[in-house]
């Protein structure tokens, strides 16, 4: 079963088309690792999943549900920004940037979602958010300010703070970019965790070692097409694209 299918989607910015009919499945459980140039329409993709954009044509269902529209003899309607919300749910992401709220805890930024959206009690949410801080190496900074936190400390409660939702699958654009190289590592486990657990992940990346590691699928997009995927190490080793080997020339 997939739990992220996109087919031919299409998106635009005026005149610039940025995605030019996309289509990808991504089966539960499974890790696709997304690459390639800056400009190229990774994020776009990635942002298209949840409804932070609205494609101009094709379609995309997470969960076996079509997201943004229901279909009615054969005719789409928008849904309601409640039905929306409650789609969003369903995916978690995590950007480059944290986007943690400053004045709350690590603590308390993990709790906020489960609290203000899913109405769940705070002592509920606070058991919960204690534990996913444990699975992110952070049980010893969950009453520190995110002043106070290393970016990769950051990062990881921001992933921490996704998972608190309870999503089906989650969505990383790029997560390690806006790290000091030396703190990459601490966020790439957590992710390599989430891997092995059996959460569903959508990963934009320039890092190649975990894609080669823990990805499942490789996908390489350039100019808001996908030139060339499979398996990530065959990829990695052995591209067949032209476009694909003057990039991984690049980056490896």
């Amino acid at each position: 079963m997939s739990m992220v299918r996109l087919q031919s989607v299409r998106k635009r910015y005026g005149a610039l088309e940025v995605l030019k009919g996309v289509s990808l499945e991504v089966p539960e459980g499974g890790v696709v690792c997304v690459v390639g140039p800056s400009g190229s329409g990774k994020s776009t993709l990635l942002r298209c999943v949840n409804r932070l954009e609205t494609i101009d044509s094709g379609r995309v269902w997470v969960d076996g549900e079509l997201v943004g529209y229901r279909e009615r003899a054969g005719r789409l309607h928008l849904l309601r920004p409640d039905e929306l919300c409650g789609q969003r749910q369903k995916v978690g992401m995590v950007f480059q940037r944290f986007h943690l709220f400053p004045h709350m805890t690590a603590l308390e930024n993990v709790m906020e979602g489960p609290c203000a959206v899913q109405r769940v009690p705070r002592a509920e949410a606070a058991r919960r958010a204690g534990e996913l801080l444990v699975r992110v190496g952070l049980a010893d900074r969950a009453g520190h300010y995110p002043s106070q936190l290393s970016g990769g400390q950051q990062q990881r409660v921001a992933i921490a703070r996704s998972l608190a939702m309870n999503p089906k699958v989650m969505l990383f654009d790029e997560p390690t970019s806006a790290l000091d190289p030396e703190l990459v590592q601490e966020v790439l486990a957590v992710m390599r965790d989430l891997a092995a657990s059996g959460m569903t992940m959508i990963v934009v990346t320039h890092e190649m070692g975990f894609a080669r590691e823990a990805g499942d699928h490789l996908v390489f997009v350039d100019d808001g097409q996908i030139v060339e995927e499979g398996p990530p190490r065959e990829v990695l080793a052995n591209p067949r694209h032209e476009r694909t080997r003057a990039f991984l020339g690049q980056v490896l």
